[in-house]
């Protein structure tokens, strides 16, 4: 099961590193053009901010648990994507983008997995 965690983390890792990059180095324009569509509904700088979040939350379910310092922020970061997770679905609950909602989801499930693994029976002691 460490295995199973590590390659989840190691996959969100990935996707929110990418796309919290993209929020915060592509102007909120060009994130609506490119499907995007919720940013419509918040600040070029909320934008940013979650961009900023996501980009930490993937450096932080990697990073403290390779290099054995404060192992604990993994699952604390896998809570803060858990959270941003809850509040895109209920962003695309709000707009009627249903399909997102499932996407959303999903990752909530996966991000919510490795909180319980990294908090309970699979933690870094």
């Amino acid at each position: 099961m460490n295995v199973v965690l590590w390659i989840i983390a190691s996959l969100l890792a990935a996707a929110f590193l990418a796309a919290g990059l993209m929020k915060v180095s592509q102007p909120k324009e060009k994130l609506a053009a490119s499907g995007m569509e919720w940013t419509a509904d918040f600040s070029a700088n909320t934008v940013k901010l979650i961009g900023g979040l996501e980009i930490l939350a993937a450096i932080g379910l990697i990073l403290p648990a390779v290099v054995d310092i404060v192992p604990v922020l993994v699952p604390l970061a896998a809570v803060g994507l858990v959270l941003i997770m809850a509040g895109a679905a209920l962003t695309h609950t709000r707009r009627k983008e249903f399909p997102m909602i499932a996407v959303n989801l999903v990752i909530l499930v996966l991000a919510a997995l490795v909180v319980w693994g990294r908090f309970g029976p699979y933690s870094f002691n």
